[in-house]
Parts: C-alpha cells; structure tokens; sequence
C-alpha cells in the first residue's frame, strides 16, 4: 500500500523528514509514534499528496501521491485543521461528501452524527474543539477510503468519546477491512486497536515493528547499581532512575530465560515494560529530565 525510501523533507532549511524508509502493507492498522517535531504531520501529509518530499521516492497505491486524483479520491487525513465551509450545514456536509468518496457510509455517518447529538443545522466553525473532532472523525470512518488516516484524531475529547471512537473504528474495520494509520500520543489508550507500530525520531524511522513484538520489546531490572553495571556491561539503556545503591534499568530484552533467572538469583526483580513506556523512553531528548532544569550547577 505505502512505499517510502529514504524520504526527505526540508523547510526553508529546517529538516522535518531525514531519510525516512518504511513499508505498510495493505488492510492492516498501523501506530505512528513519536513526540512534537518528529516528523508525522509532514509524512501524513506527503502520503495523501498534500506536499511533496524534497528528495527520496514515495509510493502510495503505486503512483506518487502529489496531485495525484486516484490517490487523492482513494484516501483521507483527518486531523485538527481540517476546515469546512460556513456557508453549509452539517448535514449538508455529509452529503457532500458521499458526493466524493465513492465509498461513503451515509447510514453509517448519519448513525453517529445522532449518536453524538449534532444539529443538523450546526455549522462546522461553530463547533468546540473537541466537537469538532467528534464530526471529523465521522467523516473518517464513514468515508472508509483504502487509505484512512488520523492525525492525532482524538484532540480536544474527553475520555468517554476518546473510548467511543476507538470502538467505533475497530468495529467498522473488521466489518470493511482498509488500511488505516493513527497518529496519537496516546498509545496506552489504542494498543489494542494496533497490529504494528511505527516509531520515528527527529525524521527518521526508529522502530517499526508489530504490536505485539513491542509488548515485549524491553524489560525493567530492579536491584543494586554495582549488580547491575556488572551483569549488563555495555547494554544500551533505555532509561535509568537510581536513588543511593539502588537502581532501575529499562533495557531492550535480548536475554534468554536461563539468563534472566541467572539475574534473579542476585536479587534483581525483572517486569515488563510497557509498549507506552517504550515509545517513551526511545523517543525522549538528549537533555536529560526535566529534574535537570532545576538541579543546581
């Protein structure tokens, strides 16, 4: 479905994507992770032909999506800055769209937009913030384009409508299968929505691996720093927090069973660590905590 390799995207020197790669295969839900900055507007963007990448090659139904009409009629990016027209309703809206998208759902959209309590005479701008992301999302799901795409989709929803939109896209996914990716900070609240998951950093890809391999992706050693230091040697830490003689390693779990009991042996209590936790930790500054900014030099 989606083919990038080494994607590059420059603004007036600033890069936003640097050299990004990665593959996202047809009818699957995919997460895409990363802090403020990091670059996911800007891919979501080139993906749906709405810029095009300064360097690199991109593939999105097999054509380049800039100005392109089949990827164009073939796809939606729903996010915050979407903007509708004043001069027309929200209902009036909705059958625009069906107008478009050649697979549009107008029982679907007209089931949720009363679920959700919108006036049909409402306009778009006049909606709040959350509001506005509730009626966006309809338009998401009920579009069900081969490419569905939500840019941070969840902006401005309280926790109950945040759990309904979840549902609501898991359910009609299974009943019309496409591929669908989410760009969201909150990854603890849809893990369960995903079946891969893709990390980038400052541009580039970090991580994009399957869910469930990122569920156990790290492990957290719990125990005495000297133990610690010398049973992990010169293993990249993800995160560590120490108070005296006592610390807490997040370390990427390349260890088999019998080393893991070698380790228990010694006092060291081993858990899990969560996939959000692990988006975290891979993605975080260089600059150490925000401890850091207080602590006296």
């Amino acid at each position: 479905m989606i083919s990038c390799k080494h994607v590059t995207k420059t603004y007036r020197g600033t890069t936003a994507l640097n050299r990004l790669s990665c593959n996202i295969h047809e009818n699957t839900i995919t997460g895409l992770i990363g802090r403020n900055a990091a670059g996911k507007t800007t891919l979501l963007k080139i993906l749906t032909g709405m810029i095009k990448e300064s360097s690199g090659e991109v593939e999105v139904f097999s054509k380049h999506p800039f100005n392109n009409l089949f990827v164009s009629a073939n796809s939606i990016l729903v996010d915050d800055q979407m903007s509708f027209a004043n001069s027309i309703s929200l209902y009036e809206l909705l059958q625009q769209a069906g107008r478009f998208y050649k697979n549009w759902d107008m029982d679907l959209a007209l089931r949720l937009f009363d679920y959700f309590s919108f006036q049909p005479n409402a306009i778009h701008e006049g909606l709040s913030k959350g509001r506005k992301s509730t009626f966006n999302m309809i338009i998401g799901l009920a579009s069900r384009c081969p490419l569905t795409i939500f840019d941070e989709p969840t902006t401005g929803m309280d926790a109950v409508v945040r759990n309904d939109f979840y549902r609501a896209l898991l359910k009609d996914y299974i009943a019309h299968p496409r591929t669908i990716i989410i760009s969201s900070h909150h990854l603890d609240e849809m893990e369960h929505l995903l079946e891969h998951v893709l990390v980038i950093k400052k541009g580039k890809e970090l991580l994009h691996i399957p869910m469930e391999d990122l569920k156990e992706y790290a492990i957290g050693l719990e125990g005495k720093t000297a133990v610690l230091k010398e049973w992990l040697g010169d293993q990249p830490v993800l995160t560590k927090r120490t108070a005296s003689d006592y610390a807490y390693i997040a370390v990427k779990n390349d260890f088999d069973t019998e080393q893991l009991e070698q380790v228990k042996q010694q006092g060291v209590k081993v858990s899990p660590v969560s996939a959000n936790d692990v988006c975290m930790y891979l993605t975080k500054g260089q600059k150490g905590g925000i401890d850091d900014v207080f602590r006296q030099r």
